[in-house]
Formats: C-alpha cells, sequence, structure tokens
C-alpha cells in the first residue's frame, strides 16, 4: 500500500499536470488539439487524455465539436470572484473609462501577484492601433510604468526605486514591448496600504513625446487620486505629485 506521502506527492503531480495543461492555452489560443497540448506540455497524449477528461468534467476545458480543446466556464467563474476580492470594481471602472477617454490611450488597473502583475481591469479606446493588455494576463514585475510603482510601494527597498517613491508615478520607454510606453502611479488604500497602479499605455510614438506623456502622467495621478480618495487612502502624496509634476520631467535629462 502506497504511504500517505506519496499519495500526497502524486496528487500535487496531477494537479500541476492539470494547470500545466490550463497554462497552456495562449491569450491568442481559442483552442488547441490533443497533439498540440500534449506537445506544449511534454505529456504523453494518454496523460493528457485522462486529464482533459476530468477537467472538462469539473468546466474547466470543454470539447469542441471538430474534436478539439477550448477553455471552459469555470474560469470565469473564479476570475469573477478574484477581481470581486479586490473590491476595487465599481471605484476603478468608471475611472479607467474616463481616464481612457481623456489620453486616447489604453488605460489599465494593475494589482502585484508574487513576482508578476497581472491586469485586473482595462479600458481600451476606439482606435485601431492602441497598447493590448489583457485583463487577467500576468506581466512582468520588473518591467513597464506599473511594474516599477508596484516594485517600488512593496517592501521592495532597492535603491533604483527610491526616485519613483519620492515623485509617486513611474513612466516607461519599450520595457516590456518595444513599441509601447506608459506612465502610471499608485492608488492608496486605508493604512497606507498600495491596492494597485493606474496605468495609461500607448503606442510609443503617439504618447513618449514629452508634451503627451505630461499630459498623461497629470491625468493618470489625477485618476489615481481619485480612486485612492473613494477607497479610503491617503491622498497627499498624490496630491503633492500633481503640484510638482513639470514637463520638463519628460525631457530628456529632465
Amino acid at each position: 500500500m502506497p504511504s500517505a506521502d506519496a499519495s500526497e506527492r502524486s496528487g500535487v503531480a496531477v494537479l500541476d499536470r492539470a494547470f500545466a495543461l490550463l497554462g497552456a492555452f495562449g491569450q491568442d489560443d481559442d483552442s488547441l488539439t490533443l497533439a498540440e497540448l500534449s506537445r506544449r506540455t511534454g505529456l504523453y497524449k494518454s496523460t493528457v487524455l485522462r486529464l482533459l477528461t476530468a477537467l472538462e468534467h469539473g468546466g474547466f476545458v470543454r470539447k469542441l465539436p471538430d474534436g478539439q480543446y477550448a477553455i471552459g466556464p469555470a474560469p470565469l467563474r473564479l476570475a469573477t470572484l478574484y477581481q470581486r476580492s479586490f473590491q476595487v470594481g465599481p471605484v476603478v471602472e468608471p475611472l479607467l473609462k474616463q481616464l481612457s477617454a481623456d489620453t486616447g490611450e489604453t488605460a489599465s488597473f494593475y494589482v502585484r501577484h508574487g513576482d508578476a502583475r497581472i491586469a485586473l481591469y482595462r479600458w481600451e479606446p476606439a482606435r485601431s492601433v492602441r497598447a493590448a493588455v489583457a485583463v487577467g494576463e500576468q506581466y512582468a514585475l520588473h518591467q513597464g510604468a506599473s511594474g516599477k510603482v508596484l516594485c517600488a510601494f512593496s517592501q521592495d527597498r532597492r535603491e533604483h526605486l527610491d526616485a519613483i517613491r519620492a515623485r509617486a508615478w513611474a513612466a516607461s520607454y519599450g520595457e516590456r514591448e518595444p513599441d509601447t510606453a506608459s506612465v502610471a502611479a499608485p492608488v492608496f488604500s486605508v493604512e497606507g496600504r498600495v491596492h494597485g497602479a493606474i496605468a495609461v499605455s500607448g503606442p510609443r510614438v503617439r504618447l513618449a513625446p514629452p508634451a503627451a506623456m505630461f499630459a498623461a502622467c497629470r491625468a493618470v495621478l489625477a485618476a489615481a487620486r481619485e480612486a485612492s480618495r473613494l477607497l479610503g487612502g491617503d491622498v497627499t502624496r498624490l496630491e503633492a505629485a500633481m503640484a510638482t509634476l513639470s514637463a520638463a520631467d519628460f525631457t530628456p535629462g529632465g
């Protein structure tokens, strides 16, 4: 008879493989074949098939008429619960909508998840060329304006983040995507905690010019201040940032 530890390890291995299957679906994958799932995970087709049957029973995947597999409805329910647990949706979403309208660019709200950042809410402009931000997607924490903000206002005390803490905003030029620029500011909640970061991102050719980045930063700080106020956070730092912000901050050497 297998020991309890062996059974537990076996169960964990099954879960790891099931999560690997779900993680094999990329942002642009509407469906995948059994063979492709096997290739992406490195698992035998027979193993993949057994796991897919269990995941299909739980609503995490669904089998399509052509025999391919797609994500099922269960992750959507969990994603909704995840969003609701932050209790910021009713506050943040209208602000993102207005921020996107004011800047003509994509407005997003990010939260930190371990060593990654997740776009929890997003509003995109009605422009054919815009920065693509996927809700629920994990992005590198140490790249991009929102990542810098989330690092600076966490327990990360690396020296290069001091300037971001002092001015309460961060800008990024082509760090995550070469053709994209962004600017972000923290959203404070009660007890001085940072709930997340509000960001505006757009094509670098459009957003990176100093005048455009200055205007976007002012709009981001105003949105972050309003979100912080509505969440019961201290807005002093954000108001100070707005008062001291200058177009010279975005000129070369500024």
